[in-house]
């Protein structure tokens, strides 16, 4: 067949592709409520209790810490393992508390709003035009500010480790005082995505941050706040085991403090293996596992 041949039904069919209606594109149902994890974080009274409850732990902890003056910071040293931490030594440096900002002292309040009006998940233009515009629409995670005030009552620096991005840092500064939560001067108490070579990994700023401080207390809600070695590719289960290693389980309010985010993040992972092990399903006796 000649490419003529091959062409002529393409053209006779063009006319008729012009005059065709285009139709419109399809329209979002509208958004009845917000998703759950949502409705729990930013409007429940058991999220907010769950908050305070964390921060007042933290507090308890911190002024205990202060008074003992600790040999060794809760940052793990280079080297360590969770099966066998080790932390960097503390020797006569400043005490300093270090924290995530999103949802672990900062609710993003504005920006989940419009995720959950438009229903169209994470978008990396709409959260880097968010961290640069969103200072009018944030506020504390209930008990950060007052937490973070006692703290440096205490004498404690209060130092903020986040993975926004260090183009944004005048911004993401502005927000957090907007936030109630004090200043932050990038290099100094507040360090971001982009500070050193290890993209949206922490441990490079723990280490910067653990040589100048002896830190008492690290506070997140992921568990790459606290270490890089929990987001190592694993299995679900692996990784929950992972925080419940004798030495590890230990922290866990005790210098790690973590607040509650069911809205987004490296805990909400798995599939229905992942989450319901063989051995603990149960359906009604009628019916049965199926």
């Amino acid at each position: 067949m000649s490419a003529t041949m091959r062409m002529a039904p393409a053209l006779l069919l063009a006319p008729l592709a012009a005059c065709a209606t285009v139709a419109p594109a399809p329209v979002a149902a509208p958004v009845a409520n917000p998703p759950a994890g949502m409705q729990y974080l930013y409007g429940s009274g058991e999220g907010a209790a769950l908050s305070v409850q964390a921060w007042n732990a933290l507090l308890a902890y911190v002024s205990a810490r202060v008074k003992a003056r600790p040999a060794d910071s809760v940052v793990l040293a280079e080297g360590a393992r969770l099966a066998a931490p080790r932390f960097v030594p503390c020797g006569d440096k400043p005490f300093a508390a270090v924290f995530d900002v999103d949802e672990t002292v900062m609710l993003n309040t504005g920006y989940e709003y419009h995720d959950a009006k438009t229903g169209r998940g994470f978008d990396a233009a709409a959260w880097d035009a968010w961290e640069k515009t969103g200072e009018g629409a944030v506020g504390p995670v209930p008990g950060a500010d007052h937490g973070l005030a006692a703290l440096r009552g205490l004498g404690v620096t209060v130092i903020f480790n986040t993975n926004r991005s260090a183009a944004n840092a005048d911004s993401t500064a502005r927000a957090i005082k907007a936030a109630g939560l004090g200043d932050a001067v990038h290099g100094q108490t507040l360090y971001l995505s982009g500070d050193d070579a290890m993209g949206s990994r922490k441990d490079g700023r723990r280490a910067t941050i653990a040589a100048r401080y002896c830190v008492i207390a690290m506070g997140g809600d992921q568990l790459g706040d606290f270490s890089d070695l929990f987001n190592a590719a694993q299995p679900v289960s692996a990784r929950r085991d992972a925080t419940l290693q004798p030495l590890v389980a230990g922290l866990w309010g005790n210098g790690w403090f973590v607040m509650p985010n069911p809205v987004y993040g490296s805990g909400l992972k798995g599939g229905f293996d992942d989450i319901f092990p063989m051995d603990k399903r149960w359906a009604p006796p009628a019916i049965g596992e199926k």
